[in-house]
């Protein structure tokens, strides 16, 4: 639907991809150009959301950050909300395919013509602050929010926590999943600096969940923790995960709960290993949650976990696309996330793999090219955007490192060309860059 809008006698029609273009190519966009994108201070987004009535103070929230797994952690924490009856905001970063995967309510995304409003209502803002394309989406998803009066939303940070756009909210409670070493050039290079950065999103007096315990963060957290009186929960601590199984499209696990000395029986509708790492402070938060107004059943609980594709849309985390020869997206992308990848293809039994890899500039790619297996057969290509690593770049790289392949122009081409080479018992891996993931023409398999 389209907007009519005055300025000055003049009247403009905009559209909804007249407002996207505005978004993708008149902000500063970190996914476009990096760290010039990014900003040291939270004045804008605090001047943003005051010139439209502060709407974040007009919902409970939750806050989600960490290196790796937040998505996961967020997605299935609204999966089990909206199980649980609770109308149900979820507010995520970057988007796949559609700009409005990244705001949402009970699964359903933001409608195109609020997007469309929104832009025009906030664009004066824009022109005296210099915002960026993120402060504008965040103050998008928290107008968005106040005005469907939801119960309960769960935000996710975008980069680092301290200095987040997202950081102007008083959640309910926040959850940190892991450190692990990412945009370092921001964050700091050592892991108790990028907690640091990380635990800043640690309120007064306000619980915090630790996904996993770590030697050299663990003091950081619990020092932040102590200076503003937050009680801190380390979920290691009150949950263990005693045996899983990965499946094609799910994962069963069998969960000690060490408080009560009993052991549960989950299914996770993500089937990569790693979800044994993010389901630990899900259910701490779950139990915190509990305690302060918001029921969730055993039946809501189990039902959540096992239907978060379909509850809330969550794309790229193993996600297989066809079988003989299996194609899987992974959205893996830092040391981190790759070093979990590998641990859950250990877990598998397939012939060959065929390896299309792309990554951006900003990463230490030769250390994420060290971790790759030599033998896999490699297609290397590169996503449409100003910070990715050019492919024949890439491709020098790897080669110094006995890491052999082709270039292809773009992630369909190499898919293409893999599948052409690859038997049944095969596995074509998708990863490097969550960019790269979304050029896939998913259509083409769903």
């Amino acid at each position: 639907m389209d907007t009519i809008i005055a300025h000055n006698n003049f009247v403009a029609l905009m559209t909804y991809p007249e407002s996207l273009h505005f978004l993708f190519t008149k902000l500063p966009m970190y996914s476009r150009i990096g760290q010039a994108a990014h900003k040291n201070s939270l004045d804008n987004i605090i001047s943003l959301c005051e010139q439209i009535g502060n709407p974040q103070n007009n919902f409970k929230s939750i806050h989600v950050a960490g290196t790796n797994g937040k998505g996961s952690v967020s997605h299935m924490l609204a999966a089990i909300l909206q199980a649980s009856g609770y109308k149900t905001a979820l507010y995520t970063s970057p988007h796949l395919y559609d700009f409005r995967e990244r705001i949402k309510i009970n699964g359903v995304m933001v409608p195109e013509d609020f997007v469309v409003q929104f832009v025009e209502k906030i664009k004066p803002c824009i022109a005296q602050m210099d915002a960026s394309f993120f402060e504008i989406t965040v103050a998008m998803a928290f107008d968005y929010f106040a005005q469907e009066a939801v119960d309960i939303a769960i935000i996710e940070v975008g980069l680092g926590g301290r200095l987040d756009s997202t950081n102007i909210i008083n959640p309910l409670l926040s959850i940190i999943t892991n450190i692990g070493f990412d945009h370092t050039q921001i964050l700091g290079n050592t892991l108790p600096l990028i907690a640091a950065e990380k635990g800043g999103i640690i309120k007064k007096e306000t619980p915090v969940v630790i996904g996993e315990r770590g030697e050299e963060t663990d003091p950081v957290f619990i020092q932040i923790a102590e200076n503003k009186k937050a009680p801190i929960y380390f979920s290691e601590d009150f949950f263990r995960v005693v045996s899983f199984q990965s499946n094609a499209t799910s994962i069963d696990l069998e969960i000690k709960n060490n408080t009560l000395e009993s052991i549960e029986k989950y299914t996770i509708d993500l089937p990569g290993i790693y979800q044994t790492k993010n389901i630990l402070p899900v259910l701490q938060t779950v139990s915190l949650l509990q305690s302060v107004g918001f029921p969730i059943d055993s039946p809501s609980l189990h039902y959540g976990l096992s239907h978060v594709k379909k509850s809330t849309g969550l794309w790229g985390r193993w996600d297989v696309l066809q079988i003989n020869p299996t194609l899987v997206l992974e959205v893996a992308h830092n040391e981190g996330g790759m070093n979990q990848m590998l641990a859950h293809l250990a877990t598998l039994h397939y012939n060959q793999l065929h390896l299309i890899f792309g990554t951006v500039k900003d990463k230490d790619v030769t250390n994420l090219l060290e971790l790759l297996p030599k033998d896999a057969s490699f297609y290397f290509t590169q996503a449409h955007i100003p910070r990715a690593l050019a492919a024949q770049n890439l491709q020098a790289l790897a080669a110094a490192l006995s890491l052999i392949g082709d270039v292809f122009e773009n992630v369909n081409d190499a898919i293409v060309a893999a599948k052409k080479i690859a038997k049944k018992e095969d596995l074509i891996l998708v990863c490097g860059s969550i960019f790269l993931v979304a050029e896939v023409t998913k259509k083409d398999f769903v």
